[in-house]
């Protein structure tokens, strides 16, 4: 960072009271400067395109959209944007979904303002940064074998309420196939059925409700 020159910061985060605190810890910084604020995923991209921030906090889970889809499209746009996600999720599969898209760290709500702050300056000068508690979320599945992307769309259809046969109909497979994906992504997940096992992928953030 040049001496005199503040770390620039766009905050993406739809709920008023903590958007409010964030601007307000932001402020009590000398080194930083709150260059603009955004509530959804299309708002925090234009507005990293005005403002290229050097610092970009994201929240996880937006009004109508997904902070870690805005973060992929900022960063096929600015590959070397960085970008903080702040954010009350801690399910495995958001945390890894971000984490592989370029997130610089993530970040629980509850980390005391002396961390953020200090994650903020640390993440400037180029470093990444995972919390113990994130750490320790992403360790508890270490080793699981991911879920396919067939797999994830047979999920997707059981969480939608259709039986096996209907699956095969909209997938164009066969019965026995969508048989064979279901004791699949059940043994993977640990379930006890195909209704645990939505259960289970909605819980780790590995399907969206």
């Amino acid at each position: 960072m040049t001496p005199g020159k503040p770390i620039l910061i766009l905050s993406v985060e739809d709920h008023p009271v903590f958007r409010e605190g964030l601007s307000t810890i932001i402020a009590s910084q000398k080194d930083m400067l709150l260059v603009a604020q955004a509530t959804t995923a299309c708002e925090a991209i234009s507005q990293f395109r005005t403002h290229r921030p050097d610092i970009t906090l994201m929240d996880v889970r937006l009004q109508g959209s997904n902070g870690t889809d805005a973060l992929i499209a900022i960063r096929e746009e600015f590959p070397h944007a960085r970008i903080i996600m702040l954010t009350t999720s801690d399910s495995d599969g958001e945390i890894h979904r971000a984490l592989r898209a370029g997130a610089s760290a993530y970040l629980l709500k509850s980390t005391p303002k002396a961390e953020l702050v200090n994650v903020i300056r640390s993440v400037h000068e180029g470093r990444r940064h995972v919390p113990p508690e994130v750490a320790a979320r992403l360790a508890e599945h270490l080793g699981d074998d991911d879920l396919t992307p067939r797999e994830l769309e047979v999920l997707r259809l059981i969480r939608d309420g259709n039986r096996n046969k209907e699956i095969a109909g909209q997938l164009a497979i066969s019965e026995t196939t969508v048989n064979f994906h279901i004791k699949n992504l059940v043994d993977k997940l640990g379930a006890n059925d195909r209704t645990h096992a939505v259960t289970i992928a909605v819980r780790r953030g590995l399907l969206p409700i």
